[in-house]
């Protein structure tokens, strides 16, 4: 008996470019729910649905007596289910492409049961009352999902082969070191809003326990070293005579650093204005993103060889 998924992809075979515009919501879609999120933070709705997964112990939907917080609330939880059907829309298109590929399935089922982790991981946070360490590992699984999207919007362009360098080892290695660190960089941002104002609901609830100003100015230490890194990527570049592609990537990661770190300072000399901190955020976002994408640039994959197709036979000898 055939699954769903194996009836359609029997029945339909997407272009590449579905295929890859399929990915691509999914990576879209995340990122609007990453800022979604902030945006129920910084409004203080996050207990606008003071339950999970009803909206009130008795009623599924927001009610009026919730006001805007919890329309607000509300609507981004209904946000996740249309990045659900974002990410059901990738691995179908996934799993009908011919010939099949079982990467780019196995990735869309990744960003799946992300997705439903951190559902369950967001209605715990509900629960705990935006508890700031759960409110940090809702927002690094959500960037997780968003690694695992570019990973297969950036797949659905290459073949399955083996992967082969593009660059030279160093240039590979710094590729990794800017990844690391940038991701080091993200973790520190959430220590900063732990400490911080913006907790997600109006009521007073227990920040992470150190010093806001000092979490921030090392957060714009970390920020540093990945320009200085970046700088590094891109003076390198040119002298190994690198893919035109690669150091665009580089150009576009050292565009997207300046004006988030410009956001950063602004919104910490200003007193961390909630519209300062919902761009900070998607440019956290849009960040990771370009960082993913360089260190995929750095190698390739070919299409993976064909299969040794048998020997056609040859004609049967007839009985006599």
């Amino acid at each position: 008996m055939q699954t769903p998924l194996a009836h359609i992809a029997r029945r339909w075979t997407p272009a590449p470019a579905t295929v890859r515009r399929a990915a691509l919501s999914a990576v879209v879609m995340t990122v609007v729910i990453i800022v979604t999120g902030g945006a129920v933070r910084l409004t203080g709705s996050g207990l606008g649905c003071d339950t999970w997964p009803k909206c009130t112990d008795d009623s599924l939907f927001a009610t009026p007596e919730q006001g805007l917080h919890g329309a607000i609330e509300f609507g981004n939880r209904m946000l996740t289910y249309v990045l659900s059907a974002a990410v059901g829309w990738a691995i179908i298109a996934a799993r009908s492409e011919k010939p099949r590929r079982r990467s780019l399935t196995r990735m869309g089922w990744a960003q799946f049961w992300i997705v439903m982790s951190n559902a369950v991981l967001g209605g715990i946070t509900v629960w705990a009352g935006l508890n700031p360490w759960t409110v940090a590992g809702h927002f690094l699984l959500a960037n997780a999902l968003l690694t695992v999207a570019v990973m297969t919007w950036h797949r659905t362009g290459e073949g399955d082969g083996a992967a082969r360098p593009r660059v030279p080892r160093a240039v590979g290695r710094l590729a990794w070191a800017i990844t690391v660190v940038s991701g080091l960089l993200i973790v520190l941002g959430t220590a900063v809003t732990g400490a911080g104002k913006h907790a997600g609901d109006s009521s007073d609830i227990a920040r992470m326990p150190w010093d806001w100003a000092k979490a921030a100015q090392l957060h714009a230490a970390s920020a540093w070293v990945v320009c200085a890194l970046a700088v590094a990527m891109w003076l390198v570049l040119r002298s190994v005579a690198a893919p035109d592609d690669i150091r665009a990537r580089t150009r576009d990661l050292l565009i997207v650093l300046l004006a988030q770190g410009g956001i950063g300072y602004l919104q910490y000399f200003t007193g961390v204005p909630e519209i300062l901190v919902g761009a900070h955020m998607l440019g956290s976002a849009l960040m990771w993103i370009a960082v993913v994408r360089l260190l995929l640039s750095v190698r390739e994959r070919p299409a993976a060889p064909a299969a040794e197709m048998p020997a056609p036979a040859g004609p049967e000898l007839s009985r006599v």
